[in-house]
């Protein structure tokens, strides 16, 4: 008889450094790796893709995968909000977790190729946008694409993630980047205001760049009529809905938008194919 795989059975994976994001310490990056390094390849995964992270005895939640392909690691970047994003802020490196996956269809990356790119993130979501900024810079990669400018906003300074690759990504001569925060804060000499405001002074042959928006539904409700007005096509303006996964195989039914399963069709979406779904992101 045929031996039939169980699709919730994680992988072991150990934690190999923490880092704190912000201030207040209630965002952790996690690098991970497989403790069978035979793992690492079947693992392979796609920029703007998720896994389920699990901590044996707690739980699991669908988590997306803040580094690059191209990375002989894996990194998560965890917000504490819950039981089990709780527990994972309370190991400690060279504990061993699970994760299964990977999950979604991720950023069109063949299409994104030869054209110009504009990512627009806000707050805790530009995990997944900077998989693929990563991922565009590699030496390997740069020619292949087009400018690449990122707006990256955040409430305050101290709310900002990867200041150590905003710093780099800063000195480079082949990304544009444009930290903003949403109010004037004391000691800030950057931008001030949303990324909906900067996308305006920014963009330059909008029909045939690609828009990626990533954020608080808020932001994305008030972003993508700005990106539409400016000329970028509806099919060139991706987004994604990555607070909707769940089980990450279909099955339980949580992720449901109309009929689509953001777990599985997802979680990636364009405009064009938003405006043929019910507005229930």
């Amino acid at each position: 008889m045929k031996k039939i795989s169980n699709p919730y059975l994680p992988n072991l994976v150990v934690i190999k450094k923490i880092i704190s994001e912000n201030d207040i310490n209630d965002i952790k990056t996690f690098k991970l790796a497989f403790q069978d390094s035979r793992k690492t390849e079947d693992f392979g995964y796609k920029c703007g893709q998720f896994a389920e992270v699990s901590l044996f005895g707690v739980g699991e939640c669908p988590i997306g995968i803040a580094s690059s392909p191209l990375d002989d690691f894996l990194e998560f970047t965890v917000k504490k909000v819950g039981m089990v994003t709780t527990a994972l802020h309370n190991c400690e490196e060279e504990w061993i977790i699970g994760v299964r996956g990977p999950y979604g269809n991720g950023w069109p990356i063949d299409r994104l190729e030869g054209h110009d790119i504009y990512i627009l993130g806000g707050g805790f979501a530009f995990t997944t946008l900077r998989s693929l900024i990563k991922y565009v810079l590699h030496k390997e990669n740069r020619e292949s694409f087009g400018k690449l400018t990122a707006i990256y906003g955040a409430r305050d300074p101290g709310e900002l993630l990867y200041k150590y690759d905003l710093n780099e990504w800063t000195e480079r001569d082949d990304i544009h980047v444009i930290p903003t925060i949403d109010r004037p804060y004391t000691g800030w000499t950057g931008r001030v205001g949303f990324p909906n405001q900067i996308i305006k002074e920014v963009a330059e042959d909008t029909g045939n760049s690609f828009a990626l928006v990533c954020g608080p539904p808020i932001m994305i409700r008030f972003t993508v009529p700005v990106i539409v007005d400016l000329g970028f096509p509806p099919e060139n303006i991706l987004t994604s809905l990555e607070m909707r996964m769940k089980c990450g195989i279909g099955k339980c039914g949580r992720c449901n938008v109309g009929d689509k399963f953001v777990c599985k069709d997802g979680p990636v979406f364009s405009y064009k194919e938003l405006q043929n779904m019910p507005k229930e992101y």
